[in-house]
């Protein structure tokens, strides 16, 4: 019986689990070119971005040319900004767009 309820708390607890919302960049070295993209989910961000990229079906070509040309190692993944847990849900989207326009340009990089 112990066993079932622990079970049910896990599943709970992943449920209600926060996931991190912001801004992220592709980079090339620490002086290359950079790539800027937000999501909803910042774990899940490289990850995706990275699948796309090996497989060589990314939309972006410049950002695929790229990846071809200096390989995965040259590549790194950084996030750039985290969003409130409160940020309201109808919003999240103006915000995540708002936030990444702000970082292409300061980061003089093109959107992922």
């Amino acid at each position: 019986m112990e066993a079932k309820t622990d079970r049910r708390k896990a599943i709970q607890d992943y449920k209600s689990r926060k996931t991190p919302r912001g801004i992220f960049s592709a980079r090339v070295g620490t002086s290359g070119p950079a790539w800027v993209g937000s999501s909803p989910n910042l774990d899940a961000a490289q990850n995706g971005l990275w699948f796309q990229l090996r497989l060589g079906t990314h939309r972006n070509r410049p950002l695929q040319e790229e990846w071809l040309r200096s390989g995965e190692a040259a590549f790194s993944f950084e996030i750039l900004e985290q969003l409130d847990d409160d940020v309201n849900p109808l919003a999240l989207h103006d915000l995540l767009k708002e936030r990444r326009a702000h970082w292409l340009t300061r980061l003089n990089a093109q959107p992922v």
